[in-house]
């Protein structure tokens, strides 16, 4: 018998592209300029994600059930009408909850690694 948890699990690890973009989304529905603006600025600017690259992981998580196309539009004289809205399914936030956990794990380990701070470097290259 298969669990929810495991049929997230199955999909990791999430390329960046995919996990900005449903991290995105978990505050709630976005058009796809919104997601891009959204990734550029939960990542201070380092990761910026264009049109091309946005739209294919969109085609993607569709097609994977990841994240869905609302039918709810805004008021018409506040939108542009060609917009398309998305937002995470259950199966999409059961895989970014996983992707999290598992990002988690991962800088947890590298903390007890020689890799950060004045105190790697020492041993690393002799200093005293």
């Amino acid at each position: 018998m298969s669990t929810g948890g495991e049929a997230s699990e199955v999909r990791l690890p999430l390329t960046p592209a995919v996990f900005h973009i449903l991290l995105a989304l978990a505050d709630g529905e976005r058009h796809g300029y919104s997601i891009m603006q959204e990734i550029a600025a939960q990542t201070e600017g380092k990761l910026r994600i264009g049109p091309t690259t946005l739209y294919r992981s969109i085609k993607r998580m569709l097609e994977d059930g990841l994240i869905e196309e609302t039918e709810e539009r805004p008021d018409p004289a506040l939108d542009d009408e060609r917009r398309r809205y998305y937002r995470l399914t259950a199966l999409g936030l059961q895989v970014t909850q996983a992707e999290v956990q598992r990002l988690a794990q991962a800088v947890e380990v590298a903390r007890k690694k020689p890799l950060l701070g004045d105190a790697a470097i020492k041993p690393m290259f002799g200093g005293a």
